[in-house]
């Protein structure tokens, strides 16, 4: 019974988040309310106290879901030694990201709203250090596969490796800004791994 319980809570709160997901994305952040949340999730504004303070802890649950095994996979692909050169693996890590924004819908929305449906300030604010925190764990990431390229001399500039890792970083943010923005993929989402590729083949050797 108990574990019942555990399982019928779990699930109202993965149906609260996907109903903030849902509304999010059709109002903004800024204009959903708990009430909005609660019809859309079909549950009593109780209900979502009992798993959230507030929509900024909603906010962090759906950001979450998404960011965080983002970070685990890129710490997996970039600081992992394997067959391929580090340069490409960062080439896969970045194309990998595109090819799961093209098949995860969830994870497509959640960007969206990240970056064009939520405005940081007031209680948001906090909000935006958390990603910018998340950035820097991406970007050392990044700086230790350009260390690898580095010590296997692989790099075609003289570049340090963290200036690299943050050319790379700002490139890619701005791609899937645009990526986002580009709905019917007619100037960003269609060409994205081919400018991934171009970036990369940059800094390459040859």
């Amino acid at each position: 019974m108990v574990r019942k319980s555990k399982e019928d809570a779990e699930l109202t709160r993965k149906r609260i988040i996907t109903a903030a997901r849902e509304v999010f994305l059709s109002r903004g952040v800024s204009r959903t309310t708990l009430e909005h949340i609660a019809t859309q999730a079909n549950v009593t504004r109780g209900a979502i106290y009992w798993h959230f303070k507030n929509k900024t802890e909603i906010f962090h649950a759906i950001r979450e879901q998404v960011l965080l095994p983002l970070i685990d996979r890129m710490d997996d692909s970039l600081t992992l030694d394997g067959n391929e050169d580090p340069l490409t693996q960062i080439e896969k890590s970045l194309c990998q990201t595109i090819d799961e924004l093209n098949d995860n819908i969830e994870m497509r929305e959640t960007y969206e709203i990240i970056m064009i449906k939520c405005e940081y300030v007031e209680d948001f604010s906090e909000v935006l250090q958390q990603i910018l925190d998340n950035c820097s764990s991406i970007l050392d990431k990044l700086v230790l596969g350009y260390q690898r390229a580095q010590a296997q001399n692989l790099l075609s500039c003289t570049l340090s490796p963290l200036a690299l890792a943050q050319d790379t970083h700002l490139f890619f943010s701005g791609l899937l800004h645009m990526w986002v923005k580009d709905a019917d993929g007619s100037r960003f989402r269609n060409q994205a791994k081919t400018l991934i590729q171009s970036h990369m083949n940059l800094r390459r050797k040859h």
